[in-house]
């Protein structure tokens, strides 16, 4: 074709590829992907060069064949993903897939040395992913940073009360400051294990951000209460607040995830009243002020959590004796 129509030819085949390459991390669409971009270049090819001359006799076949074979060399782009992450810091859906895994070794670890943190990250993922994709975000990215979120727990894992299972807590033999620290220490000792394992910036900015700069009130209210003065800015997580729509649902879902387990006899009325306090308060707080969420977004995902929430805590509508 002439200059003119291989841009049409090119713009054409772009946009299809754009289309069709959604979910490449399934195996499978990969070569869907090639084998549609293949027939529509030999399509959009034919349809030019019958405008263009009128007829088919002078077509020549052999285009066609390099049509073909650019289409399998296609395939070889799989390897250059890896290379196009490390030099551009960017990660792909398809390391995405492969961080999913919770065989994978720090998964795996953290299900072992943390049991009660990995099924909260568990659900906590769950929730993300469905909120994701409720509001348009990428519900993979959502998932694979929820799951790593806390990782920084597997240092002191007894401190942190879903994996108290023996009923005795160690917090009481320390000073609220002490255990304060300890708490707040698990964000900086997750970054540090993330980098140590080589997970993507992108994850790791889940960890930073998944408590904002919210306070630790539980232990500021106890030393306010006892008239110690304590400074809040102590209290404090050091942040950064969430900066994208995915940072922001994983911080709503992981508070309130973590929250409703001090339910008594959880219901629909509690639950929901929990969720919109939780959140609201973390609005009121400013927390999601570096990120372009709405507040339609926000409602959106209220609504996924309370429906899962529900689920998981197994409420049922109460039948009329008959």
């Amino acid at each position: 074709p002439n200059s003119y129509e291989f841009i049409f030819l090119n713009i054409i085949v772009g946009v299809i590829t754009i289309i069709s390459s959604d979910d490449l991390y399934k195996r499978a669409n990969l070569f869907i992907t090639v084998g549609q971009i293949t027939v529509v270049y030999m399509i959009s090819y034919f349809s030019f060069f019958v405008i263009h001359e009128g007829n088919i006799d002078n077509l020549e076949i052999f285009n066609f064949l390099l049509f073909m074979l650019c289409g399998l060399l296609t395939l070889f782009v799989y390897p250059l993903i890896y290379i196009y992450e490390k030099v551009f810091n960017l990660v792909s859906d398809v390391s995405l897939l492969e961080l999913s895994d919770t065989n994978s070794p720090l998964l795996k670890e953290l299900s072992n040395k943390a049991p009660g943190t990995f099924h909260h990250s568990m659900n906590v993922a769950n929730l993300a992913e469905s909120s994701a994709n409720e509001i348009g975000g990428n519900s993979m990215l959502a998932r694979v940073g929820a799951l790593y979120h806390d990782i920084g727990k597997m240092n002191n894992p007894s401190y942190f009360t879903e994996n108290q299972v023996t009923g005795t807590n160690p917090h009481d033999k320390l000073s609220s400051l002490e255990s304060v620290n300890i708490i707040l220490d698990h964000v900086s000792k997750g970054v540090e294990m993330a980098k140590k394992n080589n997970l993507p910036n992108r994850i790791i900015d889940f960890i930073r951000t998944h408590h904002g700069t919210s306070v630790i009130h539980y232990f500021y209210e106890n030393d306010l209460n006892l008239n110690l003065k304590p400074n809040i800015e102590d209290y404090k997580y050091s942040g950064p607040k969430p900066f994208s729509k995915e940072t922001a649902l994983v911080m709503m879902c992981d508070s309130v995830e973590a929250a409703t387990k001090s339910l008594e006899n959880p219901d629909s009325e509690k639950i929901n009243s929990f969720v919109e306090t939780i959140i609201d308060k973390q609005i009121e707080n400013n927390q999601f002020e570096n990120c372009s969420i709405t507040f339609k977004d926000i409602k959106a995902i209220k609504n996924v959590i309370k429906k899962k929430l529900a689920n998981i805590y197994h409420i049922r509508v109460e039948y009329p004796e008959i």
